[in-house]
């Protein structure tokens, strides 16, 4: 009755029969969204302080983002782990094994908080002069990345708890949380920055704050639950079959998203290499507005990973085929159209994180040029990702994103743009990488389908489940 009624208000949907198409864009439209509003939180901080505190608040707060990157990404990359394998599971029927997989997965979302919070303040500084941070904004940068990382234990705890949602179709409440935090976000931003005078430190406590209101909302969430997803605290621990299947997925995840990340601060430092603020800040308010259109486009890397894993699981091999096709179309024209949008727009877009600031802005759109106008070939990239982690196969997309993308990045960045350290061709090295890794990622899976589906066909069951693990 409970479930039936959890279907009924669209918090559970039936991914393995019916029509696909109109349940791909139910699915990812609410994530889009969620994912729009999430970087409100960075957004809003950066807009703030290039309004009412500076230039250089700007550049300590943007120059962030990619080191942050690379110390969460390792831990969001279990996330993904722990949604392929409640998926698999709810697909399989096997709900026994969802509730220990979702006590798991919390168990592993606090330790990865408190982990990265310990590192996180204690490296700081010393992160920032390893990535070449500008000495007139090390001070700021510090502050800000300090008590950003005290928020550490409520992002796992959100980005766990919405992938366990997400397992089961349930792309709305996670919406619902983020309009809450982003909501309370945007206006302690304006207390602390205007009121308070508190600068990037303001926009840094008033992100954690939201962080936490997100955390408790989806643990309140789960709690209530009355099907396999309930959370019980008195039943945290850490089961070790559990651990092992989501590492599987979620550890090369993670590496990949490491890697992909140590590229972006290489190019970073690249950037920070050209000792000026302007270009700094102008690369930092265009990374925020590509950033909405990422957002917009990884949502079908997210749907494709759930159904693919959720179909799988039930052995509906032409139902991952059919997800592929359409979310690859839905990715092709979400990403043509918001990029080249972005682009269109840039001076006016840019002109919000720099008001009247014309040489950053020159510098934001410069970067929009090359970055956001083949931006689509990125998602056409992590959606072929989705599909293969969706089909347990996730070693293979690391080391292919590790050569392809991240190898590319850097050998350009050790000779063509060395050869001729200018920012535009220093942004070239985005889509040239994206190009590459996209064409290996079709050609792997095009190569591992047919044995793939045969492994699944006629298998069901935990016995079943192990046995696919192992060979993948």
């Amino acid at each position: 009755m409970e479930t039936a009624k959890r279907e009924k208000r669209g918090y559970r949907m039936d991914m393995v029969s019916g029509p696909l198409a109109g349940k791909l864009l139910v699915f990812a439209l609410p994530l889009m969204l969620s994912s729009l509003l999430q970087l409100l939180f960075n957004a809003a901080d950066v807009v703030v302080v290039g309004r009412w505190a500076g230039p250089e608040a700007l550049a300590a707060v943007g120059s962030n983002t990619a080191l942050i990157n690379l110390l969460v990404n390792l831990f969001v990359g279990f996330s993904v782990g722990a949604n392929v394998v409640v998926a698999r599971d709810l697909g399989a029927g096997r709900e026994e094994e969802a509730r220990k997989s979702v006590h798991t997965s919390v168990t592993l979302a606090l330790f990865s908080g408190v982990f990265l919070t310990l590192a996180g303040t204690l490296l700081a500084r010393q992160l920032l002069v390893w990535t070449s941070s500008p000495a007139d904004v090390i001070d700021l940068s510090t502050l800000y990345l300090r008590i950003y990382f005290c928020g550490m234990p409520a992002n796992m705890l959100y980005n766990f708890g919405a992938a366990i949602l997400r397992s089961q179709g349930d792309t709305r409440r996670p919406l619902y949380f983020l309009a809450i935090a982003g909501v309370t976000n945007v206006g302690l931003n304006l207390i602390f920055v205007i009121c308070c005078h508190m600068s990037v430190a303001g926009v840094a406590l008033a992100t954690i704050i939201s962080q936490y209101i997100s955390a408790a909302l989806v643990l309140r969430c789960l709690m209530g639950d009355q099907g396999s997803l309930r959370l019980d605290l008195r039943a945290l621990g850490l089961d070790k079959r559990v651990v092992r299947r989501i590492l599987q997925v979620g550890l090369p995840a993670g590496f990949q998203g490491i890697v992909f990340s140590l590229s972006n601060v290489v190019i970073q430092s690249s950037i920070n290499s050209f000792n000026s603020t302007v270009i700094v800040a102008g690369s930092s308010a265009s990374a925020n507005i590509e950033g909405f259109v990422y957002a917009s486009m990884n949502a079908f890397y997210q749907t494709a990973l759930t159904f693919t894993s959720q179909n799988y699981g039930a052995g509906q091999c032409k139902r991952v085929d059919r997800t592929l096709f359409l979310c690859q179309a839905y990715v092709v024209i979400t990403g043509l159209v918001l990029g080249n949008l972005a682009v269109f727009f840039g001076p006016t877009l840019a002109g919000i994180y720099a008001p009247g600031q014309q040489a950053v802005i020159a510098q934001a759109v410069l970067r929009l040029k090359y970055v956001c106008s083949l931006y689509c070939i990125c998602g056409i990239m992590d959606t072929m990702v989705g599909i293969l982690r969706g089909l347990g196969y996730s070693v293979v997309p690391m080391v292919v994103s590790m050569i392809g993308a991240c190898g590319t990045r850097l050998l350009w960045v050790a000779t063509i743009f060395r050869a001729n350290p200018t920012p535009a061709l220093l942004y070239l090295s985005y889509p040239v990488s994206w190009t590459i890794t996209a064409v290996v990622h079709i050609l792997f899976f095009l190569f591992i389908r047919g044995h793939a589906y045969a492994k699944v066909k006629g298998i069901h069951g935990v016995d079943a489940e192990e046995k696919l693990a192992g060979q993948a």
